[in-house]
Formats: structure tokens, C-alpha cells, sequence
């Protein structure tokens, strides 16, 4: 046994005045002679040592009493059996979950509140002279010190939900971090958690020898949730009028099925379409909204749900553009085609723009999304090299050879682009026996396909070599596997390469019904076009469209009263924005050179928060495997004297204190109930 006051053990000496009382109040007894003892006969006298044995229990009560109560202002203690230095100074680092999930109620109340209270709690078993860290999932810089008692029970009043999560691997790292500046402290981690599965890391952790690991389980129940799990749309393409269809995924996070879950979506806040889905236990389902009647330009929409009780996730932004115009650019070897400015030139949404192969502007090639080059025989190195570029960075290029001319520029060209080259040119007939309607540039061009389809004929054309088939996808193919119309890759940009010019020499391409849709498509689909929405709390780059800021213009994120200065580094052909932790709510930001609206982006959080099942003891100490770690009560009651207890041993101070109560007690007793002298009658 152990004091944690020992100085009180001197008070021991108080035992003595007890001593003395009783010595000095020591009667003797005398004898004393009647002249007649006639009626003295029939009783029986108390003796003298009655009257001691009851000096002697009042005595040992007053001992005992003084003793124990002294005993309990030096509070002994049992020491646990593998206790060292059990009173150094102690340096703590509390966690507090204040992920989504934390929001839940149960008899406590929200279970963020609990664990602020219990963090309260664990630190007020300590020391005022220990050092405290406070840590949760936002990881900010002021969290990455050590605080006194009071610094640290104000940093527990202003914690609040974030839509940050963090692995468990993260959590101890971060708390480790700060002991390196606590060398000579006993350290002791505690996390404070509803502990769901979302948090467990997947490896385990390493053993610190040096490190006492305590989690206290805050117990939430596990309830039915509904949950956005993405948005996308069926096309790419935005335009002024057009009937739009948004593919909508909701997940069931529990094991009972969901019925009739209402769907809202909202386009620059007005309603623009509804639904009901229904959805059986741990699975996803989509439907798709159809909506209408989009202006031109940003458009800031945001999908809505009807959940009850977890609502955090019943929200999900996203944003995108309508496009007025597209623009095209078409590169003419000798004159401009009249099929190429037929086509677009119907749809005012295209915009052309026709030039001769030496007179570009190589500066000016990253505002078209798509270039075409018509029968081009001279491609120089210094056009070669810039569509090369233009390429890799997004664009995409339509080619139709010159079959008069040589083809050794074209495959100069190809070459360093890595696609099939030109190997001979064919003057034979030959129709186009395949078509590859599962391309994006098909869907939904045809309502029905009829077995015999009427295909291009070629008459005079070029064979590509067939060497580069890892990039490779054939629109239109003849008979020998012989390409007539394909897609190349080339970084995040796209080649088409035909094997006939569009003249009717050559082919009946131009004039053919499935010309119309590819130039169409094409078109559309070479749109560079944003995300629709990014995840909070990552790290990432947002790449865009070439940004200019001159010296006096500045580039911020912008919502409500929100505003934020993003990282912009610059590319040849496009900027990108880099994105950390500035951006902490879900919502539309708009982006802004000064206040000139550039794009609207859109953050939500990750979503694995929805899952509300939580991982039990057995699957929590797997992570630990080489580690003791201590799981917590947090049964009705403080968390303090648990805390005192595992650090101190077993406290006897109680115990001492009702021992010196009995034992007052017991002395009251004797003086008032144990009688001095007993008479009876004696038998005649």
C-alpha cells in the first residue's frame, strides 16, 4: 500500500492525546466501610474491571477513529501490478471524434456533447501541472500543441461537427507527433469515439512501448440511412433548350429496405424535377431525372432527400456549364470543304472558323476543342509538334488525308503522335462492313438498327498500319480488319483518323447518312468539360481552362460570406487550381477573377460517413496486435475516478473514511449505552 499524501501520516501523532485523556482520568477504586451493610448484601457490585475493559474499547475507538481519518487525508492506495513512475508528470493527447456521425442522439444527448464531457472528465483525473493535447478530425495547427488544464477544458467548449473523417492510422500518427517536444513525460493517448468501421485502418498499427493507448466507446445505435452516392449525366453535352437527363444514385447504408425515399432537384434554386425510389438493404439504385429550359452558362444545381433521423447526407451539389457556342477550327490543305461547312454551319451553336495551313495561329489552338485538318499534305514540324501538344493536353483532331500527294509528312506526323501510320494508298473499291455502335459517338443516333445497314463505300483510300491497338477503337471498319473511320489516345486528348478525304472521288463518305452524326459527335464530345462535383478534404488539383490574371486582378472561391484565395499554378495550355483544406463545407463556390464569374465548383463530403455500423471491441484491438490497449466504460458516472484508478491503483481513502465514521461511532456507543454498574437481585 501507498500514500499519495504521505506528509499527512504525521497527524498520526494525534493518537496520543486520547492516550492522555484516558491516563489522567484513571480512578482507582477505594474501599469504603459501612457501620451497617445490612441492605448492601442482597446486589452485586460493578468491579473494577468492568469499568476498565470499558476504558480500554473507548480508548481503541479513539485511536482507531484518529488513525483512519488520518489514513484518509493521506489517501492510501493498492498500486497496480505494473505501475512505474505513476506520478511524473503526465502528457496527454485526447481525441474527439467530431466527424458527421457524431451528431447522433442518444440518453446523453448528441454524442459529440458526451465527448466533450468525458474529455473533461479524463483530464480532470490529472495534475494541473500536466500538459494536455486536443485533437480532432479538422488537424488544424493550433492543434498541434500541448495545453494546460484550463487552456485545454476552453478547447473543448468550442469543438464542433466537421465534415472531416480520419483513418485511426492517422489519428495515433498526428498524436504522436506531438509528444517529440515531451521527452521525459509518461505519455498516454486517448481516443474518444463512436468507433465506425469507416475510421479502422487498413494495416495495423505499430507498437509503441512508450505510448499508453485508452479509447472510450461512445455507444450509438445503429440506424437506417439513406445517402447520395453520386450524379452524373447521360451526355456531356450542355446546350441552350435541350432536354437534359441526370442519372441519380442513392445507397441503402442499413439492413432495411427503403420505401418511396422523395427526390428533389434544384437548378440555380428552382425546382426542376421529382422522384420516389425505393431501395432494398446494402444496395444502390438509379433513376433518371429528365429536366428542361437552361440558359446559357453556369448552372449551380443541388439534389435533395427525405431522410429521417441521420440528415447530414441528404444533400448533394454539383455544377456545370451550358455552352452557347462551340467553336471548331478546320486547317485546309489547298480549299475549304464544303460537306465540313455544311454540317456545322446548319447549327448556329457551332462556330467555324476557317484557315489555310500556313497561316495558323499556333497561341490561339487551346480554344478549340476541336480542330480538323482537311487534306493537309505539308504538315511542318513546328504545326506538327504544336498539335502534338494541343493534344496531349485535352483537344481533340479530326484528320482526312490527301491522297494526291505524298504521305510522308502525314507519317512523320503520326509517328510522333504514336498512332497507326499511313502504309500504302488502295485504289480499289471497298465497303465498310462494321460499325461500332457501342462508341459514344452512336449513342442514341440510332432508334433502331436494321440487320442489312447501308454502309460508305470506298474507292480510293489509305491502309493504316494495324500495329497500335492498345489505344485504339474502330468507328468504322472494312472487310480484313482495314480501318475506315478510328479513335486514337493521346494523353487526355483524342485523335480520328480517316482513311478517305471527304471529296466524292474518293468515297461517298461526305454524302452518306452516318457522316452527319460522327462530324456531330465528335464535335460534341471533344467539350473539355469540368467535374461535376469533388470530394472534401483531399488534396487535389481542379485543372481548367487557361486563366490569365494580370497583376492588379486577384482569383477567389466565393460562397455566401465565404471567401478563399486558391493555389493557381499555370500549364501551357490549361491552369490548375490547387485545393487542401480551405475548402471545409459542401456547397457551390463560385470562382472569380475579381468579380467576373470563371466557373462554379462543387465539394461534398466523402461519404463514408453514411455507413452508420460501427466496429466492435474484437475488430478495434486487431489493429493493435502487438499493443495492450484499454476499451473504456462509459457507463452512467465520471470517467475521473475510472481514469484515477487505472493510473493510481486502487484508492482506499473511502474505506479509510467510513472505518474512522464506525469507529467515532462506536465510541459514542459505549459512552452512551454501556452501563457502569448492573444490578440484579441475588437468589435467596
Amino acid at each position: 500500500m501507498r500514500f499519495l499524501s504521505p506528509g499527512f501520516l504525521f497527524a498520526l501523532l494525534t493518537i496520543a492525546i486520547p492516550v492522555i485523556i484516558h491516563l489522567f482520568n484513571f480512578r482507582k477504586f477505594k474501599k469504603v466501610y459501612f457501620s451497617n451493610v445490612r441492605f448492601l448484601k442482597n446486589v452485586q457490585i460493578q468491579t473494577s474491571s468492568r469499568q476498565h475493559l470499558k476504558d480500554r474499547l473507548i480508548l481503541a475507538a479513539r485511536i482507531l477513529g484518529i488513525s483512519f481519518l488520518v489514513f484518509a487525508f493521506a489517501r492510501p492506495y493498492i498500486p497496480v501490478a505494473d505501475q512505474q513512475n505513476a506520478f511524473q508528470q503526465q502528457a496527454l493527447s485526447i481525441y474527439i471524434d467530431n466527424s458527421y456521425s457524431m451528431e447522433a442522439v442518444n440518453k446523453e444527448g448528441t454524442l459529440l456533447d458526451e465527448a466533450k464531457r468525458r474529455a473533461r472528465e479524463i483530464a480532470s483525473a490529472y495534475s494541473l501541472n500536466d500538459k494536455f493535447q486536443l485533437l480532432t478530425n479538422d488537424f488544424g495547427g493550433k492543434y498541434q500543441r500541448l495545453l494546460s488544464l484550463e487552456e485545454f477544458q476552453t478547447a473543448v467548449d468550442e469543438v464542433s461537427i466537421s465534415p472531416a473523417n480520419r483513418k485511426l492510422d492517422q489519428i495515433i500518427s498526428r498524436q504522436k507527433d506531438v509528444f517529440l517536444k515531451e521527452p521525459n513525460s509518461q505519455k498516454t493517448i486517448y481516443l474518444i469515439s463512436d468507433f465506425q468501421k469507416n475510421m479502422l485502418s487498413a494495416a495495423t498499427i505499430p507498437a509503441d512501448s512508450t505510448l499508453k493507448t485508452r479509447l472510450i466507446r461512445l455507444n450509438s445505435n445503429a440506424q437506417p440511412n439513406i445517402s447520395i452516392d453520386s450524379v452524373w449525366f447521360s451526355t456531356a453535352i450542355h446546350k441552350p433548350g435541350d432536354s437534359e437527363k441526370l442519372v441519380v444514385r442513392l445507397r441503402n447504408n442499413s439492413d432495411e429496405e427503403a420505401l418511396n425515399i422523395p427526390v428533389k432537384l434544384l437548378v440555380n434554386k428552382v425546382q426542376k424535377a421529382l422522384a420516389s425510389m425505393t431501395i432494398q438493404p446494402r444496395t444502390t439504385k438509379t433513376d433518371t431525372l429528365t429536366f428542361s429550359g437552361l440558359a446559357s452558362g453556369w448552372q449551380e444545381a443541388e439534389l435533395e432527400i427525405t431522410d429521417f433521423p441521420v440528415v447530414f447526407d441528404d444533400r448533394f451539389f454539383f455544377s456545370f456549364s451550358v455552352q452557347s457556342s462551340l467553336s471548331l477550327l478546320i486547317i485546309n490543305g489547298s480549299k475549304e470543304n464544303e460537306y465540313l461547312n455544311s454540317v456545322y454551319r446548319s447549327d448556329p451553336f457551332f462556330k467555324v472558323l476557317n484557315v489555310a495551313s500556313g497561316n495558323i495561329n499556333y497561341s490561339g489552338l487551346a480554344e478549340y476543342p476541336l480542330i480538323i485538318m482537311n487534306e493537309v499534305a505539308e504538315i511542318s514540324d513546328g504545326l506538327g509538334q504544336q498539335l502534338i501538344n494541343y493534344i496531349r493536353n485535352g483537344g481533340s483532331l479530326i484528320v482526312f488525308p490527301d491522297l494526291n500527294n505524298d504521305q510522308s509528312a502525314l507519317k512523320k506526323f503520326l509517328s510522333a503522335a504514336g498512332t497507326d501510320v499511313p502504309v500504302q494508298v488502295l485504289n480499289a473499291e471497298n465497303k465498310v462492313s462494321l460499325i461500332n455502335l457501342e462508341h459514344p459517338v452512336f449513342q442514341g443516333v440510332f432508334d433502331n438498327v436494321p440487320k442489312q445497314i447501308d454502309l460508305p463505300v470506298a474507292k480510293k483510300y489509305i491502309r493504316y498500319s494495324s500495329q497500335n491497338t492498345t489505344n485504339r477503337q474502330i468507328l468504322l471498319e472494312m472487310p480484313g480488319k482495314v480501318s475506315f473511320f478510328s479513335e486514337y489516345r493521346l494523353g487526355s486528348g483524342k485523335i480520328y483518323l480517316s482513311a478517305v478525304p471527304l471529296s466524292s472521288e474518293t468515297s461517298n463518305f461526305a454524302r452518306h447518312s452516318v457522316f452527319v452524326p460522327i462530324m456531330y459527335q465528335t464535335a460534341l464530345l471533344s467539350l473539355r468539360n469540368q467535374n461535376l462535383f469533388y470530394k472534401l478534404n483531399r488534396e487535389q488539383q481542379i485543372e481548367l481552362p487557361k486563366i490569365s490574371l494580370n497583376s492588379n486582378q486577384t482569383l477567389k472561391l466565393k460562397k455566401e460570406k465565404f471567401e478563399a484565395i486558391p493555389d493557381l499554378r499555370q500549364n501551357e495550355n490549361f491552369s490548375q487550381l490547387y485545393i487542401a483544406d480551405q475548402i471545409k463545407q459542401a456547397g457551390n463556390y463560385q470562382l472569380l477573377k475579381n468579380d467576373s464569374l470563371i466557373a462554379v465548383l462543387s465539394f461534398n463530403e466523402a461519404g463514408s460517413e453514411s455507413d452508420m455500423s460501427f466496429a466492435s471491441d474484437e475488430q478495434i484491438k486487431e489493429l493493435f496486435p502487438k499493443q495492450k490497449i484499454e476499451i473504456l466504460n462509459t457507463d452512467p458516472g465520471s470517467l475521473t475516478n475510472a481514469v484515477k484508478s487505472i493510473n493510481q491503483g486502487t484508492s482506499l481513502w473511502k474505506v479509510c473514511l467510513i472505518l474512522a465514521l464506525v469507529f467515532f461511532a462506536a465510541e459514542i456507543l459505549l459512552i452512551r449505552f454501556y452501563k457502569k454498574t448492573q444490578i440484579k437481585p441475588l437468589n435467596n
